[in-house]
């Protein structure tokens, strides 16, 4: 019996799943963190650090981690990298001016030798403001055609409405369970 067979039945039997959301800074992140657990979100300041939340969903264990997104603080997010299932990144589709720097941050992410392998999902949240992006534009500017490294989706959604949230966690979670939680 091989490690990795090891290591997946040890996972099965918790399905334990480690979550990591980023992102730039007020794009987003703790509102849907809050959201999704049902909490108030009318009480949401920057997050300086990180939130963790411990959440049972659909029989499995998720371990989110929200980490602040100002730029003083994104050197610091590869100390959140290691054992991470999925990463969900949270776009502010009504933030155009600061899409560019979104593009690189993200492609940053995506050639982190820790986060190989971690399912992406994509949040183009802020759908309900006027004058946002759709998830097709999104979709286009993040150039989520090119990446061939890690199992992506993109969806459009609104942390304040909780638009599509609950759908973003679902498709995450059966993707990585789709590769961590079978057996060889």
């Amino acid at each position: 019996m091989g490690l990795l067979t090891i290591l997946k039945k040890m996972k099965q039997k918790e399905k334990e799943v480690r979550i990591l959301m980023l992102g730039l800074d007020n794009a987003g992140k703790t509102t849907i963190l809050k959201k999704f657990i049902g909490e108030d979100i009318n009480t949401i300041s920057p997050t300086l650090g990180f939130n963790i939340e411990t959440v049972e969903h659909r029989g499995f264990k998720l371990n989110i981690w929200d980490v602040g997104g100002q730029k003083s603080l994104r050197s610091y997010w590869r100390n959140y990298f290691e054992s991470t299932d999925g990463l969900i990144w949270v776009v502010d589709s009504a933030d155009k001016r600061r899409l560019s720097d979104c593009v690189k941050e993200l492609h940053h992410l995506l050639v982190e030798e820790r986060l190989a392998g971690a399912t992406l999902l994509v949040f183009a949240n802020k759908q309900d403001l006027p004058g946002s992006l759709s998830s097709e534009e999104i979709k286009e500017i993040l150039d989520l055609e090119g990446i061939k490294t890690h199992h992506w989706s993109i969806l459009p959604c609104s942390a304040v409405t909780g638009k599509n949230l609950l759908e973003g966690i679902d498709w995450l979670i059966d993707d990585i369970s789709s590769r961590i939680f079978t057996l060889d």
